[in-house]
């Protein structure tokens, strides 16, 4: 019944059956795997999810594609029932515990997209933001590559991502599962511009990947690229030269 209410926007109804409704019920999954909350942040009912947020429900359960309620706010770029998932997390002022059920969130869909990644694929700052000030981490890998929220930025060609994240402690020199950083990923995509940003905040350009390349190896004949990658050491072919006296 209250799934249904949601589904048909009768928020009355809704905040009804959920005061009368224990919490066990109200956290009842449909055949898609989506409990009320997801349904309520889906159709953008904060008033819903504020009365089932207060009932103490978990907002960690996962839907069928592993997506928690506060991805499907992330997803849909819903920034208030964001604010009022993450609230709910949060202790209230003068205590220590939280009002409701703690969020992982690091936690990933099936994609292996946790929600910094989805936030940072939608270019959504002022969801990043909140996203970091509630704790996530700014350097935390997705599950198939294993690629951070900074890798992901670059491979958008988004600047003001990336100099969000770097602002905000990002690890530049991040790597992923095959060795690439996202400096790595600029000059193999040939941003000139995000390659500069990542130089200029301390990109080393000398870490290899799994194929043993440099950035400074795949800028090589890009004269735009390659007067941003400082050449720190003597190389020939791509192996630095170890000079003995």
């Amino acid at each position: 019944l209250v799934h249904l209410a949601i589904i048909h926007c009768v928020p009355a109804v809704a905040l009804c059956c959920i005061a009368h409704l224990p919490r066990e019920v109200l956290e009842i999954q449909n055949d898609l795997f989506q409990t009320p909350l997801h349904l309520a942040v889906y159709l953008e009912q904060p008033s819903v999810i504020q009365a089932l947020i207060h009932k103490g429900v978990n907002p960690g359960l996962q839907d069928r594609n592993g997506n928690t309620p506060l991805h499907l706010a992330c997803q849909q770029q819903r920034l208030q029932c964001a604010q009022q998932l993450l609230r709910a997390s949060a202790p209230p002022q003068g205590t220590a515990q939280p009002h409701g059920q703690q969020q992982d969130l690091q936690l990933q869909n099936w994609q292996g997209l946790a929600c910094l990644h989805i936030s940072t694929l939608k270019g959504n700052i002022p969801m990043m933001s909140l996203l970091l000030e509630s704790g996530a981490n700014i350097d935390v890998r997705e599950g198939t590559s294993g690629k951070t929220p900074l890798h992901l930025a670059v491979e958008c060609h988004n600047r003001r991502a990336v100099q969000f994240l770097l602002r905000n402690g990002a690890y530049v020199d991040a790597q992923m599962y095959n060795g690439c950083t996202p400096l790595h990923l600029a000059v193999g995509r040939k941003d000139a511009a995000i390659a500069a940003i990542l130089s200029h905040s301390g990109a080393d350009t000398l870490l290899r990947n799994m194929e043993d390349e440099t950035a400074q190896d795949l800028a090589d004949g890009n004269d735009d690229l390659l007067a941003l990658l400082p050449f720190d050491d003597l190389k020939i072919s791509g192996k630095p030269v170890v000079c003995s006296e």
